[in-house]
């Protein structure tokens, strides 16, 4: 396939520019689920073979990575929701209304239930999927989760370590041996990654370690839930342990920003949270401006930022937290992909997968500039086009 009549190109490889690597009047050829040549149309190769997509003059950019979801579940917030904008303060303490409701759940409707949610991010023009267990919290439903996860997701992560289940509240050091032993033997082989909420109202520092070094043993890659509620120890500890990414960062010292960058840490910052509990803003331009790699996710869940639209996030990202338009754009496709360690996704450089997608206006600006609006009207994934 040769994509071509495309206004505005970001392909996010250096080899075209810095930042964004911006080519005008462009064209991507694909051959198969991969990108063969990307670059001015005039500069095509000729004879390639298969169908012509033109764009007529749209933009287009990878598509979006999404790199923090909360996708399988059960059960409905929206008087917890109701009650926060009526004043309630946010203490994570609605995860264990989630875990009740999900863990009462068959498999057929929470993986009905996951797939409606992926089908509608990827329509917003999200490609790539990490998604997260954690609301089963026993080792058999976090393995139950995992394998539904699975079945959605590119990237699968183990959150067994989310809140204490209320059957040990009395015993949380019990509970973390248990992650840390069975629950991690049932589901590592199910998981890439290991995650754990550190922060007030679920674990402190001590207890993260654990569960983060039983992950690292195990050969997963380690993801933190960091400093969303207070200052904690969270960043420091994703800093310490090499964690691929340190996410939420709402309140950061300039001690911390700068072990995450020293460390690689990239820091995944999730907007419609933030906007849902009316937090503070993490501070994206200090972040930036120490060399942190910025991510931008949604944190889809049901209880503090139910949305899978990463367009609307990249305006959140500019209007509410300091990114410049390109930057967000960035953040939002090679920074997802870089908070996933991955390297074929989330740019158009010849080699990656062939996921683009294409937005009704002249320039990636417009995702910031007209908020809300649905954009995207054509969708590739693995050269596929399943939007459009």
């Amino acid at each position: 396939m040769l994509v071509e009549g495309i206004g505005e190109l970001v392909t996010n490889d250096p080899s075209h520019g810095p930042g964004l690597g911006i080519v005008h009047d462009a064209a991507v050829a694909i051959d198969g689920d991969r990108v063969v040549w990307a670059g001015p149309r005039a500069a095509a190769p000729e004879g390639i073979p298969g169908p012509t997509l033109d764009l007529g003059g749209r933009a287009a950019l990878p598509g979006f990575v999404d790199a923090h979801t909360h996708l399988v579940f059960a059960g409905d917030r929206t008087e917890e929701f109701d009650a926060r904008m009526r004043g309630r303060p946010y203490d994570a303490g609605g995860i264990r209304s989630t875990v009740q409701a999900t863990r009462a759940e068959a498999d057929g409707a929470l993986a009905a239930g996951a797939r409606r949610l992926a089908d509608e991010a990827l329509r917003s023009g999200t490609t790539t999927l990490e998604v997260k267990s954690g609301y089963g919290l026993t080792v058999e439903d976090e393995a139950r989760l995992l394998m539904i996860a699975g079945t959605v997701a590119d990237e699968v992560t183990f959150l067994g370590a989310h809140v204490v289940p209320p059957e040990c509240a009395d015993d949380p050091d019990g509970y973390v041996d248990l992650v840390c032993g069975a629950m991690l033997d049932a589901c590592a082989p199910l998981a890439g990654w290991c995650d754990v909420f550190c922060d007030r109202g679920a674990f402190d520092g001590s207890q993260a370690r654990r569960v983060l070094q039983a992950g690292r043993d195990r050969g997963m890659g380690l993801r933190v839930h960091a400093n969303q509620l207070e200052h904690g120890p969270g960043a420091q500890l994703a800093a310490e342990l090499g964690a691929a990414s340190a996410d939420h960062l709402n309140h950061l010292r300039s001690e911390d920003r700068e072990a995450l960058a020293a460390a690689g840490v990239v820091a995944t910052l999730l907007p419609v949270a933030d906007l849902s509990t009316r937090s503070p803003w993490p501070d994206a331009r200090a972040l930036l401006d120490v060399g942190v790699t910025v991510a931008l996710a949604t944190d889809c869940n049901p209880g503090t930022s139910f949305t899978t639209s990463m367009p609307i996030v990249v305006a959140l990202a500019v209007t509410a937290m300091g990114m410049t338009p390109h930057e967000a754009v960035w953040s939002a496709t090679a920074g997802g992909a870089t908070a996933l360690r991955r390297t074929d996704v989330g740019n158009l450089a010849v080699g990656a997968r062939a996921d683009l997608v294409a937005i009704d206006g002249p320039s990636c600006v417009h995702l910031a500039y007209r908020p809300g609006v649905q954009l995207v009207s054509t969708v590739i994934r693995a050269g596929e086009v399943v939007v459009g």
